[in-house]
C-alpha cells in the first residue's frame, strides 16, 4: 500500500524482478483499497507506507499480522510510531535503496521459495 504513484511502481518493479515476473501485484493507495483488495483475495506479502491517502495502515498491518501474512513498512515515517504489537515487523526507510527492499523481501519475508 502506497499512496505515490512513483514509489509504487517502483515497488512493484522490484518485486517483479525478484519474482522473475510470477507475481501478481496490486496496488493500493488508501486503506480503503487495500481492504478492498484483502476482502476479495490473498497476498502472499505486503509492503505497507504507514501515512497513506485516507490514515495510517496499522489497523489494514493488524488484520495482515492476524491472517498470518507476511508483510513490511516501507515508510518515511519514524520507526517509533509503529504500535508496540507490530514493532517486530520489518521497517524500511525511505528514502530507501532497492538493494534493501530485494534484501528485505528475500530474507525477512521469504519472497523467494
Amino acid at each position: 500500500m502506497e499512496d505515490d504513484p512513483m514509489v509504487a511502481l517502483d515497488l512493484e518493479e522490484i518485486v517483479l524482478g525478484l519474482a522473475e515476473g510470477e507475481a501478481q501485484v496490486a496496488l493500493a493507495s488508501s486503506v480503503r483499497e487495500a481492504q478492498r483488495a484483502l476482502a476479495s483475495s490473498t497476498f502472499d506479502v505486503a509492503l505497507l507506507d504507514i501515512d497513506v491517502l485516507d490514515g495510517k495502515t496499522f489497523e489494514f498491518a493488524q488484520a495482515l499480522h492476524e491472517r498470518g501474512t507476511p508483510f513490511a513498512f516501507v515508510s518515511g515515517s519514524r520507526p517509533d510510531e509503529v504500535p508496540p504489537a507490530l514493532q517486530q515487523v520489518p521497517f524500511v526507510p525511505k528514502p530507501y535503496d532497492p538493494a534493501d527492499i530485494e534484501h528485505m523481501l528475500n530474507a525477512k519475508l521469504s519472497l523467494r521459495a
